[in-house]
């Protein structure tokens, strides 16, 4: 009868029996039942003894009511904060040092326990409403910035309502991408005749390239001959089918025998040109009868190019394996020579953590940079293995034979390259290169470069590695002499302006070839001096800024060495006499970094102090690369307070770019002669190519004027005469 007397009293109903009770149902005491701060609570005292459970309810009693003395509370209080869930035993215990009953200590317990989680509970509640009403506040603040947002695409007012920032945006480009397929399928309909492929299963490996246009209608500008069609592009890319699979793998089978025979072995397959040996020729009757498996016969009108180059470089022999099977790497290290790259499908992804029998299904375009030769695109499987002998090799072969096309011009025979440990992270590489093409499409101006297979060939390829290597090399670099002014030697600095160079270079030679990705018209000229033009669309790349972006080129024979073109266009001392857009100013070198043992490897930032005190000093970041087989000097002006940043280690992707520059080729005329390739030989001439990229208008959607593309034309024009001018003593025509 003692629990249902405490029930009538009003008490709390032990927590033990209602752990799911809210703290609502729970009966309330009145004020005057009840401890009057935190540290008191009330409990009863009755009178008589308790009968049993089987006897009739008794009348109830007067009660008497008893406060717990300040003792006992700060006794309970002070065991409450050691434990605040006493078992029978401790409250028995303690009920007999208090004078208390047990059950009096059990329910000031369960009393101190809801006080202290209604205090926690109303705290949480304070702490939740200010993070509510903060919310609330930024939540209008946000609202009233998007409802006076601009469109990035046209300039106009969003209407974006209740939708997300991210969801506006993607319906910008989502509105884009569904513009590009209507022109792509436009396009194929006239000039390829077929539906457009669905490249839904392909992960590119590079990042989207900014929207390419032509430029005027469809027939060019006036009626002006277009160059080159995009119909390549639109060829069907798809993995291999299943029953393709085991073909794919017996054909990397054979080509793996084959490029370790044709990488070793020497004469008759080939034939010495040079009396020391180092120039060799292929015997393709020998070839044949060496390696009767393949791919078949050389189609009719295709031409044979095969070469094989050795040398040492700077770089341990896992990471030349990494940098060719990782198709991102890849084509960033062979920049000026893969202008494309992906991967269609993994086949393997190799065993024991390493690339060991990795098999990977790619299609790859390259090129020579200069929009007078075609690129060649080819679809291909790569195959990588160690030997026994501790030697890796990579090789690829074409599967064309698996996906024939009729525009295919150019197919790759067992190519690819050995690679051996050297001491102290060096490593040989022998490289082959075989491929059969059909080049009736390149100008008369690169037929010999072209013709004696340079312009692809393995000792090109060897020789950006080589320089590439010891590019890497130098931003590792830590041992960095402070004696020359100028020299960057903060480590984060020179990595993050390396970076940023690396990327100038990348769209510069990415934007100057004549790729299938590509819509070139011509603009002026009859014979060699045509100039052809391309715009771009920049929409929400950070790397470059929004608009439309016009870029120019053209190519043209020079009676020089190339070596001496490119220490002239690098040269700061000598460059107001060609760059127009420095206004004659004096151009001083701020600050550089050296990548390699060429002095003419080289970043550089530059300052142009204009000649007229009202305008304001220009930097521009330049970078200079040369090896055997050709030579750049790409630049862009860049912005002040970014190059603070980058200069400081921050990062460069934010930085935007337009390049601009040239390319530097032997005319293959003195192949072979000389240092560089017939690049110091007095007889051979060069192939420069001359790019310009320039924003001509802010506004991603507005129309490109006759006058942008005629300023454009006029400045290339005028360059070309300026550099004809000081190094061939050519005048005006």
């Amino acid at each position: 009868m003692f629990q249902s007397n405490l029930l009538e009293a009003g008490q709390f109903h032990p927590l033990e029996m209602m752990q799911n009770t809210s703290e609502s149902d729970v009966p309330r005491i009145r004020e005057d039942e009840c401890f009057e701060s935190a540290t008191k609570s009330c409990s009863e005292n009755h009178e008589g003894g308790a009968a049993s459970g089987d006897e009739q309810e008794p009348r109830p009693k007067r009660k008497r009511y008893h406060r717990h003395t300040q003792h006992q509370i700060q006794e309970m209080e002070a065991f409450f904060k050691e434990c605040p869930h006493p078992d029978d035993k401790q409250r028995k215990e303690l009920s007999r040092e208090l004078g208390l009953e047990p059950l009096q200590v059990k329910f000031w317990f369960q009393n101190k326990r809801t006080q202290m989680k209604t205090q926690h509970e109303r705290s949480e509640n304070s702490q939740l409403r200010a993070e509510n009403e903060k919310l609330r506040t930024d939540n209008m603040r946000y609202r009233e910035a998007l409802s006076n947002a601009s469109c990035p695409n046209c300039g106009g007012p969003t209407a974006i309502g209740e939708m997300s920032f991210d969801e506006h945006h993607l319906r910008l480009e989502n509105g884009r991408l569904r513009e590009e397929i209507d022109r792509i399928s436009a396009i194929a309909a006239k000039y390829v005749g077929k539906p457009v492929v669905n490249y839904s299963n392909i992960s590119p490996s590079l990042p989207p390239r900014p929207e390419i246009g032509f430029v005027g209608n469809n027939q060019g500008i006036g009626g002006m001959e277009m160059y080159g069609t995009s119909g390549d592009i639109l060829r069907s890319i798809s993995g291999p089918t299943e029953a393709d699979k085991p073909i794919i793998i017996e054909l990397a089978v054979a080509a793996m025998e084959e490029l370790i025979g044709m990488a070793q072995m020497g004469d008759p397959l080939w034939l010495s040109t040079t009396l020391d040996g180092a120039g060799t020729v292929l015997n393709e009757d020998e070839y044949v009868r060496s390696f009767p498996r393949g791919i078949g016969p050389k189609p009719n009108g295709f031409k044979c190019e095969a070469s094989r180059e050795t040398s040492v470089v700077i770089m341990n022999h896992v990471n030349l394996v990494e940098i060719l099977m990782d198709v991102n790497q890849w084509s960033t290290v062979f920049a000026g020579i893969v202008s494309r790259a992906m991967t269609v499908e993994v086949l393997s992804t190799g065993v024991a953590g390493n690339y060991n029998g990795a098999l990977q299904v790619m299609t790859a375009e390259f090129q020579v940079p200069s929009p007078l030769v075609p690129t060649r695109e080819t679809y291909f499987v790569r195959y990588c293995k160690q030997h026994t002998d501790g030697t890796w090799a990579v090789v690829d072969v074409s599967l064309d034979n698996l996906r024939p096309s009729p525009t295919s011009r150019c197919r790759r025979r067992p190519s690819g390259c050995l690679i051996q440990e050297m001491p102290n992270g060096y490593s040989k590489v022998t490289w082959v290169e075989h491929v059969e093409v059909d080049d009736r499409g390149v100008h008369n101006l690169y037929k010999q470069l072209v013709s004696t297979g340079h312009a692809f060939g393995a000792k090109r390829w060897v020789a950006t590695l080589d320089r590439q290597c010891e590019r890497l090399a130098s931003s590792m670099a830590t041992n960095i002499p402070t004696v020359d002014v100028g020299v960057i030697t903060s480590q984060e600095g020179r990595k993050s302006m390396m970076k940023l160079a690396e990327r100038m270079v990348i769209s510069f030679c990415g934007g100057v070839s004549a790729s299938t990705a590509h819509t070139w018209t011509t603009l002026s000229g009859t014979g060699a001096d045509d100039v052809r033009v391309m715009t771009r669309k920049s929409v929400d790349d950070p790397g470059r800024p929004p608009g439309i972006v016009l870029s120019a080129a053209t190519s043209f024979w020079l009676p020089v060495p190339p070596k001496q073109v490119f220490d002239f266009l690098r040269d700061e001392n000598s460059r107001n006499e060609w760059d127009i857009l420095s206004n004659g100013g004096v151009v001083q070198e701020m600050a550089h970094i050296a990548n390699g043992r060429d002095t003419g490897n080289c970043v550089s930032l530059l300052r142009v102090n204009s000649a007229n005190s009202s305008q304001s000093n220009m930097l521009i970041l330049q970078e200079s690369l040369t090896d055997s087989t050709g030579s750049f000097v790409i630049y862009a002006p860049v912005d002040i307070v970014a190059m603070n940043v980058v200069l400081n280690g921050g990062d460069p992707d934010y930085v935007a770019l337009l390049p601009s520059g040239f390319a530097i080729l032997p005319d293959g005329n003195a192949i072979g002669n000389g240092e560089n390739g017939g690049q110091a030989a007095g007889g051979g001439g060069s192939l420069l190519t001359v790019a310009f990229q320039i924003l001509v208008d802010s506004v991603p959607t507005a129309k490109l004027s006759l006058g942008s593309v005629a300023t454009v034309n006029s400045l290339i024009a005028c360059t070309v005469e300026r550099i004809k001018a000081s190094l061939s003593g050519e005048g005006v025509a």
